[in-house]
Order: structure tokens, then sequence, then C-alpha cells
């Protein structure tokens, strides 16, 4: 799979994209929300290897440079029959606040509802995550609930669980304003 958009380049991950996602994700900044810590490159390596043989995760790329800013999560929940997905998103810092995280979320969608047949896209966040909730509100996803200290990933120095709200967003195809009357994308 390959979608283009103005700007951006979305593809497979490859095992070469490694030195491109240690550039972020061994910031614990950009890992802070994330369900692990940050990652050395030996991690790296093996992380661009999964990657690239599991179809969920999605490099955004720089077009004409090919540079990977960061990636998406988009995968099929279960049952299957409800055709609903689940869409998430971790970008390098360097490249915040020029859009491309909503520009490759927006196209990744349309992608989703257009030919996947997608019903429904769901998206999680962490309250605290601002950025990422206000991502989801650019989406025009509507936010469908928040679920107090339901999860957890870290603990602390004493080992106990540091528990975390989590807020829902969701939306659905015959909501979805077409792609189309905002920015051209190539599917390929």
């Amino acid at each position: 799979m390959l979608i283009e958009t103005d700007r951006l380049v979305i593809r497979r991950f490859s095992s070469s994209d490694w030195k491109d996602i240690y550039e972020y994700l061994s910031q614990e900044q950009v890992v802070k929300y994330e369900p692990y810590g940050v990652l050395t490159d030996l991690e790296c390596k093996k992380e661009a290897a999964i990657r690239s043989m599991n179809k969920a995760f999605l490099a955004v790329c720089l077009k004409g440079s090919c540079k990977l800013i960061g990636n998406l999560y988009f995968a099929e929940q279960e049952p299957k029959e409800f055709a609903t997905w689940e869409l998430g998103y971790v970008f390098n810092p360097i490249y915040y606040g020029k859009g491309y995280a909503t520009e490759s979320c927006r196209a990744i969608i349309d992608h989703g509802f257009k030919y996947l047949k997608v019903r429904r896209v769901v998206a999680m966040c962490n309250p605290d995550n601002i950025s990422s909730w206000k991502l989801l509100e650019r989406l025009k996803m509507r936010q469908e609930g928040h679920l107090l200290k339901n999860i957890y990933f870290k603990v602390d120095e004493n080992g106990k669980p540091i528990w975390n709200d989590t807020y829902e967003y969701a939306i659905l195809a015959d909501e979805w304003i077409p792609l189309a009357l905002r920015e051209e994308c190539i599917y390929v």
C-alpha cells in the first residue's frame, strides 16, 4: 500500500527505517504516553523489522526526500463484522506543528472509508496528551468517553502501576467529510 498526499508518502515499513525510528522513539517526550519506554538503536532495528512485517504499522515520509518522520497505526478490531478500525500515531518532534500528523491521519482514515469498507474509526489517548486529542478533534472525531484510571503502561519506583485515564474518540463512515474536499490523495 502506498498513499500520497500533497506533502507526504504513507507506506509500509522496511527494516532499513530503523535509524529514522530511533531518531524519535529514543526520546522520552515522544514515548511518554506510549506502552513502551525509550528504545535503543538495537531495539529500533528489531522494531523496524517487526513493523516491516505488520500491515498495521505505516511509515509517514516526506515526499521528495523520503525522510521518515513518524508512523501511523491502523488496524482492524475484533469482531471483524463490526468493521471498526483503530487509529494511532507517533511523530518525530522535529516535525511537530507543521500539520503532518493531521494530513497523514486524514489520508489513512479516508483510505479506510473509501477502500477498506471501514464503518467506524476509533482512537484513544491520554487526556494529559493535549496535542493528541486536539489532533483527533481536528479530524472531526467525536469524544465518546472518558475512562478513569483504566490502564497503565508504566510503574513507579516501587513497582506499583501508574494508572492513567483514557479519552475515546470515534467517527463513522457516514459522518466523514470526503477528503477530496480538503486535499487530494493518490492511492497506489
